[in-house]
């Protein structure tokens, strides 16, 4: 394949992989009763993600390329299945903050190769775009490194209080 394939192939996981974000900050932030900092900020992120799915299609559009709605389709379905997956688990808000940290930390490093790429493929318009995205996917990791002592703090002392609601 050609840098400027790869590139192409590429656009189209982030795209799938952003939809994936979209739809277990979607479900996460529906779930979240008693966490109200923790809420918020996922509240926030779904508001960015929304904006890179939409950054991210104006590239593929401007690129010619054609969207994998097969690989949207798969990505929302591995989401909606980590989400459920969630709801049985008494520990769901702390498992929940560190899927969300691992996840962004993947989504780092995507753009990071993704900005490489574009560069090596000259679409050189499209850098600084995903230069925006990387920042807002680098700062929702550090926030949730930052937070998730206190996300477990919360929890332990809700779980360990008789009769309050610890798991969301």
């Amino acid at each position: 394949m050609t840098p400027q394939e790869n590139y192409h192939d590429w656009l189209r996981d982030a795209h799938a992989m952003e939809k994936q974000a979209e739809s277990m900050l979607k479900a996460m932030s529906g779930r979240i009763d008693n966490y109200p900092d923790l809420r918020a900020k996922i509240e926030q992120h779904l508001t960015e993600t929304e904006s890179q799915i939409k950054r991210l299609e104006d590239i593929i559009d401007r690129n010619g390329i054609s969207r994998s709605l097969l690989k949207d389709a798969t990505s929302k379905m591995a989401a909606m299945g980590q989400a459920v997956g969630g709801m049985f688990m008494s520990d769901e808000i702390v498992k929940g903050a560190i899927s969300s940290y691992v996840f962004e930390q993947f989504e780092i490093a995507c753009y990071t190769s993704l900005i490489c790429a574009a560069e090596k493929a000259g679409d050189v318009a499209s850098v600084q775009t995903l230069k925006d995205i990387l920042a807002e996917e680098q700062n929702m990791a550090d926030w949730a490194r930052d937070h998730l002592p206190d996300v477990t703090e919360q929890f332990l002392l809700r779980d360990a209080a008789e009769g309050v609601e610890a798991k969301k």
